[in-house]
């Protein structure tokens, strides 16, 4: 049993790559920055940045495992979204000072409310109106956008400062950062779920193998749903992450997340057209981004550098994952050619 478990682990090329990259880039790290990027400080403020874009990167892996070029591009725009309805509502009806638990308590439930209403409207949408994925997703990022800026007028919504929600995003446990503490349970919770659950094993068949899994009864109708709704969430849960950090939300907050996102998923081996994925690697390309971020900011490196870092690491991956996979990205209308039928619903 133990060897399998080990099998599995060292037998995945992904996997290895990332480890050594990660094992790579934190000795060069330490190297170049004389240990200030093992110092306690430093490792805290990793811990605490983390999490807002990889828990967008698992809600991308989500929705790539459910097949069809399926990808939500809605994450950025429904967690500003998300955050900043929740500082509007939340004032009018309780003080920070006076209840701060309340306070927390209720900010929390109506940003992860808002994330669940916008992921299963865009489940709803892809899933009954049969809509490429892809382009649902550009849209109601946008509308969740367009509201944004509607409800604020294009400017930032200061957050009141109450400690409990401060702590979610700027507090440690223990020295470890309590919203790497929440990104490191979600990351176990979706494991568990995708590993050992009917519904992990329906999604993967289902980006696999779409006519085997409606052969199968799998309803892929209420799978889509399900699903994004899941990415909404994920989507929230970065949102508040965000804003408890800023104490302020606003409109075009981490615009540049979502590409971030989007290439942490795709390093880490999920599959773009379905049915294979990884949380462990998504959680190490992850480390490795934000591992490199911070040596860039230590160095006093420009960012620039930084994009041209993440490109050429992206095809390092996409090297070690082995052709089939490679062709899958650039080839998804080929896995289905033109005129060939599709399962119904």
């Amino acid at each position: 049993m133990k060897g399998s478990v080990l099998a599995r682990w060292f037998g995945d090329r992904q996997l290895n790559f990332l480890l050594a990259v990660n094992l790579l880039v934190v000795l060069v790290a330490i190297w170049l920055s004389h240990g200030l990027f093992v110092g306690i400080d430093n490792l805290q403020s990793m811990g605490s940045q983390l999490p807002e874009v990889a828990l967008l990167a698992l809600g991308i892996m989500l929705s790539m495992l459910s097949g069809n070029g399926g990808i939500d591009l809605s994450g950025v725009g429904l967690a500003n979204l998300s955050g900043m309805i929740a500082a509007l509502v939340v004032p009018k009806f309780v003080n920070g000072d006076d209840s701060p638990v309340l306070y927390t308590t209720l900010f929390c439930a109506i940003v992860m409310g808002m994330g669940l209403l916008g992921g299963l409207f865009n489940g709803i949408v892809i899933a009954r109106l049969r809509l490429t994925p892809i382009l649902c997703t550009l849209g109601t990022q946008l509308l969740f956008t367009g509201f944004a800026v509607a409800l604020s007028n294009g400017a930032s919504v200061h957050v009141d400062y109450v400690e409990p929600l401060a702590d979610i995003s700027n507090g440690t446990f223990f020295q470890v950062p309590i919203s790497f503490i929440l990104f490191v349970a979600v990351v176990l919770l979706l494991g568990w779920l995708l590993r050992r659950t009917p519904f992990g094993l329906r999604l993967y068949l289902m980006g696999t193998n779409q006519r085997a899994a409606f052969y199968a009864g799998i309803p892929r109708a209420r799978m889509l749903i399900a699903t994004y709704a899941m990415c909404g969430v994920l989507a929230s849960l970065a949102g508040l992450v965000s804003v408890s950090h800023t104490l302020s939300a606003k409109w075009d907050y981490g615009n540049s997340y979502l590409l971030i996102a989007i290439l942490i998923a795709v390093m880490g081996g999920v599959n773009p057209a379905g049915g294979y994925g990884r949380i462990i690697c998504v959680f190490f390309a992850a480390t490795v981004l934000q591992f490199l971020s911070s040596l860039f900011n230590l160095m006093g490196v420009s960012q620039f550098f930084g994009d041209c870092a993440w490109g050429f690491l992206l095809l390092l991956s996409l090297a070690f994952a082995g052709g089939e996979r490679v062709r899958s990205i650039f080839g998804l209308a080929a896995a289905q050619p033109a005129g060939s039928p599709r399962p119904p619903g």
